[in-house]
């Protein structure tokens, strides 16, 4: 098993990017340059994650984070659109809302414990003793 499978992210984006491509290849409503865009972001948060987990520096890992996150916002704005034209019904629209909302969490939260590790690696300074 690779490390980036055994991340409970990496699940919540996988089966959020299934559920989109599963409703993307059944709707015929929605403008074709829009459902590519919207595969092309959906697969690339679910591909930057297993990227980064791959990665040995610390700081090209969180960039990658950042880029899923990035990704995650660009589904969740094309999601907003296809709501507005009315393309997704209001149950799917919650569903895969809350999805990116949570993986988006998730994925801070993952950025988040990288910057914790490097503070707690940094050497703490040492007061001098002025007592003489």
């Amino acid at each position: 098993m690779f490390d980036f499978e055994k991340l409970d992210v990496y699940t919540v984006v996988k089966d959020q990017n299934n559920k989109v491509i599963r409703f993307l290849n059944s709707n015929q409503e929605i403008d074709a340059l829009l459902k590519d865009y919207w595969k092309k972001s959906s697969l690339s948060s679910v591909l930057n994650l297993a990227g980064g987990t791959g990665r040995k520096n610390t700081e090209e890992k969180k960039d990658f984070l950042i880029s899923a996150r990035d990704n995650i916002f660009e589904c969740t704005s094309i999601l907003q659109t296809v709501k507005d034209l009315e393309w997704v019904d209001e149950i799917l629209y919650q569903e895969l809302y809350e999805g990116y909302e949570k993986a988006s969490k998730m994925l801070l939260g993952m950025y988040r414990s990288y910057n914790k590790r490097e503070y707690e690696r940094q050497p703490v300074p040492q007061e001098e003793n002025f007592n003489l």
